[in-house]
């Protein structure tokens, strides 16, 4: 059952929600495009408003349920974590779209929403208040990822603890994931939100 869940949560994750947008909306391979990244950011700036935001909604939910159906079946927090982990890896990393999706920021919300919910939306809360400071997704996505395992550690008070460890490798995967947007944001070159394509 454990090697089942994570199996499932992989192919819950390589969902390519953005991609579906984009290609069914306008027709447009969002891999192409933009940031080459499937993710809400790129559906925002290429598609619209609205498509990117049930994206986001989406990929958040696909990290949170497949924790919870870990949760339900098994209730060992590191399976719990293997099962946020696989979920993650298939967005990035989506089966159907030859291993080029999005950067995993929604998905890694909804997986330590379910984790616990107070590091979740306090990394939710430190996004929000980064992009209406400086109106850049990636900074944003950054600065939540970096206080991360902080967060996390606050909240358990353990470093030997599955969700901490997994707290340390989300944070690394996600700042590897935004390293093109950090050589932008280095040079001033990084686009703002309301910097979108008509």
């Amino acid at each position: 059952m454990n090697i089942f869940i994570i199996f499932i949560s992989y192919f819950l994750g390589s969902i390519p929600t953005g991609f579906l947008f984009g290609k069914y909306l306008k027709n447009i391979d969002l891999r192409l495009i933009g940031s080459g990244s499937t993710g809400a950011t790129n559906v925002l700036r290429n598609v619209g408003k609205w498509p990117a935001f049930f994206v986001f909604i989406i990929d958040v939910g696909k990290g949170l349920i497949a924790v919870r159906i870990a949760q339900y079946y098994t209730n060992q927090s590191l399976f719990e974590v293997l099962a946020g982990i696989s979920a993650i890896s298939g967005h990035i990393w989506p089966l159907w779209l030859k291993g080029k999706g999005g950067k995993a920021v929604a998905t890694g919300l909804g997986m330590f929403i379910a984790l616990s919910w107070k590091v979740g939306f306090a990394s939710l809360g430190i996004f929000l208040i980064i992009i209406a400071k400086s109106k850049i997704v990636s900074l944003s996505s950054i600065s939540a990822a970096i206080f991360l395992p902080l967060l996390m550690f606050i909240d358990i008070g353990a470093t030997n603890h599955p969700y901490f460890l997994i707290s340390l490798v989300v944070s690394v995967l996600v700042i590897w994931k935004h390293r093109t947007n950090i050589r932008r944001l280095i040079k001033g070159e990084e686009s703002k939100i309301n910097e979108v394509n008509k």
